[in-house]
This record gives structure tokens, C-alpha cells and sequence, in this order.
């Protein structure tokens, strides 16, 4: 009984969720492709744009977020990418995975979570060679709590849940039956606050 009303609520969820967010977010999340789902956007001139039409190599050249343009553009796996400049994306023409964000450029405390969800642009950390993405600064300063187990339960739900699957569905899966770990928001920013109070940071 308990296990059939989790799923009638799942059901609701859906529904209510492809209603609000409408077809083309869930176009543009779910890519045919090795690279899906992403964290994406549908343009006028592309379906799957990654990161609203962030620079992905500006993070790792520049060390901050460049929002690109689409007179630079390229796609890599049926995903489109736009760079500030030609020099950008002739880098990322010559070596896409070096530049792509990890778990679509979804947030990377929602992965940990198995939730592919959110993800700012702006809110970044590039680490160990790698672009990770945030949902915002608590949720980054979360993640970095204990970076090295949150990355690990970020690759484990990424590679056993996410990758290759609907984000919608995923997403609805585990707001419904969520992982043991599970923290709200609320909480993440409670433990973020101790954890400030206790170094006196």
C-alpha cells in the first residue's frame, strides 16, 4: 500500500512537473546522445544549449565564469556549446572532454543526491582538472564540507542513476524515495553555518 501511494504521489509529481516546466525543458535537458541529460536550455538557434551558452574553457583559461556568444559555436555529441571568443572554441573543437562540466552541468550537490537539478553558471569549481557546477554558494560551500565523499556519491549516482536517463523522471524518482543521505536545503545550510561558527570563518 505505502509502496503504491509513493508512486501514485510520483505520478502527480510528473505530471504537475512536464505541465510547469512545459516539453522544451524537458527537450533540452534530454538529448539523443552520450551527453545526456545536461543541464540545458532550447534557443532559437539550438535545442540543447549546455550551461545557458556558458564558456566552458573560459572557467579553466580565466578562472571565472564568460558567458559565450552564438557567433561561437560548436556541438559536441548532439549538445551545443557557445565560447566568447574563435580561440576558445578552436580549444575545445581540439579536446571537448578536456572542457565539459561533469554530470551534464548539473548541480553537483543535487548529484550527490541523485537529483539532476539546477546549476548556475556563475557558481563553479574547477578541481583535479575537472569543471563542477553549483546550484548556488550554500550549495557549493555544502559540497565542500567533505568534498572528496560528496564528489564520490556525485560520480556513484551519476554513473548508476543519471546518466543516460530521463532527467524528469530521475529528478521525480528521488524527491519521492530519496537517497539515505538526503539533506534539505535548510539542513545543508544549517551544517554550512556550524561548520562557519566552528572556524570562526
Amino acid at each position: 500500500m505505502l509502496r503504491q501511494s509513493r508512486l501514485l504521489r510520483a505520478g502527480i509529481i510528473v505530471a504537475s512537473a512536464t505541465t510547469l516546466a512545459g516539453c522544451g525543458a524537458m527537450t533540452a535537458q534530454n538529448p539523443d546522445g552520450g551527453l545526456s541529460p545536461i543541464n540545458g536550455i532550447a534557443t532559437e538557434r539550438h535545442d540543447h544549449l549546455m550551461l545557458f551558452g556558458a564558456d566552458v574553457v573560459a572557467y579553466f583559461t580565466e578562472g571565472r565564469h564568460v558567458q559565450g556568444s552564438p557567433q561561437y559555436s560548436s556541438r559536441h555529441q548532439g549538445v551545443d556549446f557557445h565560447f566568447a571568443t574563435a580561440e576558445h572554441k578552436a580549444v575545445f573543437d581540439a579536446d571537448p572532454t578536456a572542457y565539459l562540466p561533469q554530470y551534464g552541468g548539473y548541480c553537483t550537490n543535487g548529484i550527490a543526491f541523485g537529483i539532476p537539478w539546477g546549476g548556475n553558471a556563475e557558481d563553479f569549481l574547477v578541481h583535479d582538472g575537472k569543471l563542477y557546477i553549483f546550484g548556488g554558494e550554500v550549495s557549493k560551500q555544502a559540497v565542500m564540507l567533505d568534498l572528496e565523499r560528496n564528489l564520490a556519491l556525485a560520480d556513484k549516482y551519476w554513473a548508476e542513476e543519471v546518466a543516460g536517463n530521463n532527467s524528469f523522471w530521475q529528478r521525480t524518482k528521488r524527491l519521492v524515495i530519496r537517497v539515505p543521505h538526503y539533506q534539505s536545503g535548510d539542513e545543508q545550510a544549517a551544517a554550512v553555518e556550524a561548520a562557519r561558527t566552528r572556524t570562526g570563518g
